[in-house]
C-alpha cells in the first residue's frame, strides 16, 4: 500500500469514526417525533404560573378503599402513590409525547438508532432518606419491576434487552431492535425506587409501611383504608428545575376514600373535600344546586381538552363461547339505545364514541387510504369485510325509547349465528339459553344498565347485573372473571407499547394485563407492531386508523360515550394559570389563595374525615 493510500485510509476511516461519532446526541429532552417545543435552558411550561405561591392544605377523594402502599404489583389495592416518586424525565402536558429530563439531566441517544438510550442522572437527585439517586437504583428498579413487579410491566418493556450502570450517574438500556421508537422515552418514565430500602423487603407483598421515595411528596399519615395525606418535602432535591417551576404548590394533599359514588357527592357537599372532576352527566346537569354553590362558595368550570377520548363501553369477555361469534357481539350492540339515554339519563351532555381513538387525528375516517391498505391487505381474508370500507357510525335510533327496527336487525344477525327463539327464551342449536352477566363496580352504572338490559329481554336474552365492590371487582378482571363489564382503554396522543397490553395476543393469556377482552387476533398484533415501529407521526396515525378498523369491525365492545372537556368543580380558594395544557388537567399547576381558604374553611366548619 502507498503512502497517499494510506493515508486516504486512514483519513476515510476517521472522517466515518466522526460521522458516528456525531450522530450520537446529548440533549435536556426526547421527542417521539420532531423536535421537543421547550429548548433547553428554558425557564417553565407555558401553561404554569412560575410564580405560584406555595402552601395550603387541600383534600381529595377517591373510590374503593386500599390496602397497601405499593402499586407496583399485582396483589392487594394500592392507594395511588405516584405524588411520593420522581422518574428519569417528565412529561410536557402541551406537546403529544414529548419527554423532559428529570432525575436524568441529560439524554443520550442516536436518533437513528432507537436500540438504546444512556441517562445521565443529575448529581442533585436524592431520595426523600437524604440518600443520592444512582444508577444502580435505576438498574434495580427495572430489574425488580420485570421480575416480581405486575404482568403489565412485562408487556410494556418486553423488547428492554439490558439496563446496564455504565457508572454512578450513567445508565444505558438496550433494546431488540431500532425500530421500537418509543421504547427510549418510556423507559423514562417509569418510577425509580431505591435500592437500599427495597432489597431489604420482600417487593412482591402488600403493605403500609411507608416507603422512600425521590419526588415533590412525602406520605405524613395512613389511616388505613380511610385516608392518606401527602405533605411536601421542604428538602425536595428538584424544587428549582425548570420541569417543576409552578408544580407541587400545596404543602400538603389528603385523599379522602369513599365506597359509593353517592357518598362521595354527598361528601363534598359537606365540604369534607374541596375538588371533584364530575363523571355524572345528570349530576353535573343537575344537582350542582347546593348552597354552597348557590352562594358562590363552590364554582363550576368546565376545562376544554384535546386528549383522545380512547374507548369506553360494554367489553365482551371472548374468552366466553357464547361471545366468540362476531354476529353475536355486533346484535348485542344493537341493543344499546344511546340516543334515548343521552336524552333520557345524561341531559344531551354525551358524544357517542366511534372510534378507539375519538376526538383525535387518530381515529379511523372515510374508506382506508392506500397507506392504510398496504398495511391491512395481507390480513384480507381473515379480517371482517367491512374492514375495507368506508367505516360505520354506530348504529343510531331516533331516540324514543323504541329501537324497534336495531332489535329486528338483531334478531336477523343472531338467527344467521344459530340462535332461535323458543319459549320467549333465545336459544342455541343445542337448546342452551342465551344468558350471561355484567359485572358492576360503581351502582349507579345500573341505571345505564337497565334499560339495555330490556331490551335484551326483548330479544329472549337473560343478562343479569352482579354489583360488586371495588376490592373484588378488581380480583374478578384480574383473573378474566366475567362475562360483560364496562371496559375503558384510555388513549394517548402517541400510542406506543401499551397497545400490546391491550389487544395482544400474549397479553390474552397474562393474568393482570389489560387485554381484559381477551383479544387474540394476528392482524391486531402486527398492526400493533406497525404502531411501535411508526418511524413518523404520518406512520403512526396511519397504522392507529387501520387498527381502529380491525377493532371496530370486531365489535370487541359496545362503544358508550365521551365528553371532551373536564368538569371541574371546586371550592373557591383554588386558583389556576391562566393558560390551561393541552392534553392534561394540569391540577399540580393549581395553588391555594390563603385568604380564601380561611373564608371557605370557616364555611366549611374545618370539617375533616
Amino acid at each position: 500500500m502507498t503512502f497517499l493510500m494510506r493515508y486516504l485510509s486512514i483519513a476515510l476511516t476517521a472522517s466515518l469514526g466522526m460521522a458516528a461519532q456525531a450522530a450520537v446526541e446529548t440533549t435536556h429532552a426526547i421527542s417521539l417525533h420532531g423536535k421537543p417545543a421547550y429548548p433547553a435552558g428554558f425557564k417553565a411550561f407555558s401553561y404554569v404560573n412560575p410564580a405560584a405561591p406555595k402552601g395550603g392544605d387541600i383534600r381529595l377523594y377517591d373510590l374503593g378503599s386500599f390496602d397497601s402502599l405499593n402499586p407496583f404489583i399485582n396483589k392487594g389495592n394500592a392507594a395511588n402513590v405516584t405524588r411520593i416518586y420522581d422518574s428519569l424525565t417528565t412529561a410536557s402536558l402541551d406537546e403529544p409525547f414529548t419527554r423532559y429530563g428529570l432525575l436524568a439531566e441529560k439524554i443520550e441517544r442516536d436518533p437513528d438508532d432507537a436500540s438504546w438510550v444512556t441517562y445521565h442522572l443529575n448529581p442533585a437527585a436524592r431520595f426523600s432518606d437524604g440518600k443520592p439517586v444512582t444508577a444502580a437504583d435505576v438498574v434495580f428498579t427495572f430489574d425488580i419491576i420485570r421480575k416480581e413487579g405486575d404482568p403489565s410491566y412485562k408487556a410494556y418493556f418486553a423488547d428492554v434487552t439490558k439496563v446496564e450502570a455504565l457508572d454512578t450517574r450513567r445508565v444505558k438500556f438496550t433494546f431488540r431492535d431500532a425500530n421500537n421508537r418509543e421504547l427510549p422515552l418510556i423507559v423514562g418514565e417509569l418510577s425509580i425506587l431505591p435500592k437500599h430500602y427495597w432489597e431489604k423487603r420482600n417487593f412482591n407483598s402488600t403493605s403500609l409501611d411507608i416507603p422512600v421515595g425521590s419526588g415533590p411528596y412525602i406520605i405524613s399519615r395512613v389511616d388505613a383504608g380511610r385516608s392518606i395525606t401527602y405533605t411536601l418535602n421542604p428538602d425536595y432535591w428538584g424544587k428549582e428545575l425548570p420541569v417543576n417551576r409552578g408544580h407541587n404548590n400545596f404543602n400538603s394533599i389528603t385523599t379522602v376514600y369513599y365506597r359509593d359514588t353517592t357518598v362521595a357527592f354527598e361528601g363534598f357537599k359537606a365540604g369534607q373535600y374541596d375538588f371533584r372532576v364530575e363523571n355524572r352527566a345528570k349530576t353535573w346537569a343537575t344537582e350542582y344546586n347546593f348552597p354552597a354553590t348557590r352562594n358562590g362558595l363552590v364554582k363550576k368550570n368546565a376545562q376544554p381538552h384535546q386528549n383522545s377520548s380512547g374507548m369506553q363501553g360494554f367489553g365482551f369477555n371472548l374468552r366466553r363461547p357464547i361471545f366468540q361469534d362476531v354476529k353475536v357481539r355486533e346484535a348485542l350492540g344493537l341493543a344499546f339505545d344511546f340516543e334515548w339515554s343521552n336524552r333520557t339519563l345524561f341531559n344531551m351532555a354525551y358524544t357517542r364514541t366511534d372510534s378507539y381513538f375519538s376526538n383525535s387525528e387518530l381515529g379511523a375516517k372515510g374508506s382506508p387510504s392506500a397507506a392504510e391498505l398496504t398495511l391491512l391487505e395481507p390480513f384480507r381474508a381473515q379480517l371482517p369485510a367491512s374492514v375495507f370500507a368506508a367505516v360505520q357510525p354506530p348504529p343510531k335510533t331516533d331516540g324514543s325509547g323504541n329501537a324497534r327496527a336495531q332489535l329486528l336487525k338483531a334478531q336477523q344477525l343472531l338467527a344467521s349465528a344459530g340462535w332461535t327463539i323458543k319459549n320467549g327464551k333465545l336459544v342455541n342449536a343445542q337448546n342452551q339459553p342465551m344468558a350471561f352477566e355484567i359485572l358492576l363496580a360503581q351502582p349507579e352504572f345500573e341505571r345505564i344498565v337497565q334499560p339495555f338490559r330490556q331490551n335484551l329481554a326483548r330479544l329472549g336474552i337473560d343478562m343479569r347485573i352482579r354489583i360488586v365492590d371495588v376490592s373484588q371487582y378488581v380480583e374478578r378482571m384480574r383473573r378474566f372473571d366475567y362475562d360483560m363489564t364496562v371496559v375503558s382503554f384510555a388513549q394517548s396522543q402517541s400510542p406506543g407499547n401499551e397497545q400490546r397490553d391491550f389487544w395482544s395476543s400474549q397479553a390474552a393469556d397474562t393474568a393482570g394485563s389489560r387485554n381484559s377482552l381477551g383479544i387474540k387476533n394476528p392482524a391486531v398484533d402486527k398492526l400493533v407492531d406497525h404502531i411501535i415501529a411508526a418511524p413518523s407521526r404520518e406512520a403512526l396515525v396511519t397504522a392507529t386508523r387501520a387498527l381502529d378498523r380491525v377493532l371496530l369491525a370486531n365489535h370487541y365492545v359496545i362503544p358508550h360515550f365521551h365528553v371532551n372537556a373536564y368538569r371541574l368543580a371546586y371550592w373557591d380558594f383554588l386558583e389556576r394559570p391562566a393558560t390551561s395544557p393541552r392534553y392534561s388537567l394540569g391540577f399540580d399547576t393549581w395553588w391555594v389563595n390563603p385568604q380564601k381558604l380561611q373564608r371557605i374553611r370557616a364555611a366549611q366548619g374545618n370539617r375533616r374525615q
